[in-house]
């Protein structure tokens, strides 16, 4: 187990599969997480624009289409792709025996 409070056990890494989406909620916050060609992604799971459950959206190679209004963004960077300035907010993730971890501050 890790020592560092920042870090937040999430997940064990064989229940994240590859392309597709997981809510978690450590410390009751609402996070959505990733594998996308191995890389481990973790974001805020609401949409910024009206707050709908990303969980809930279309994924497509890296792109999430939210469920509510078709809002789309990159789940590698957070990018929301019709605006450079809005993007979801994204978690550093650590892989550490075989459990999943996010930096939740």
């Amino acid at each position: 187990m890790t020592t560092d409070d920042n870090w937040t056990y999430v997940i064990d890494e064989v229940t994240l599969k590859e392309g597709t989406i997981t809510p978690v909620y450590p410390l009751g916050i609402n996070i959505i997480m990733t594998r996308i060609d191995g890389e481990v992604y973790a974001l805020n799971g609401c949409c910024p624009h009206m707050g709908c459950p990303l969980f809930m959206g279309t994924l497509t190679d890296a792109i999430l289409t939210c469920p509510c209004h078709d809002w789309c963004f990159d789940l590698r960077t957070g990018q929301f792709l019709d605006a450079q300035e809005i993007r979801l907010k994204l978690y550093q993730t650590r892989l550490e025996d075989g459990k999943i971890y996010i930096n939740i501050n």
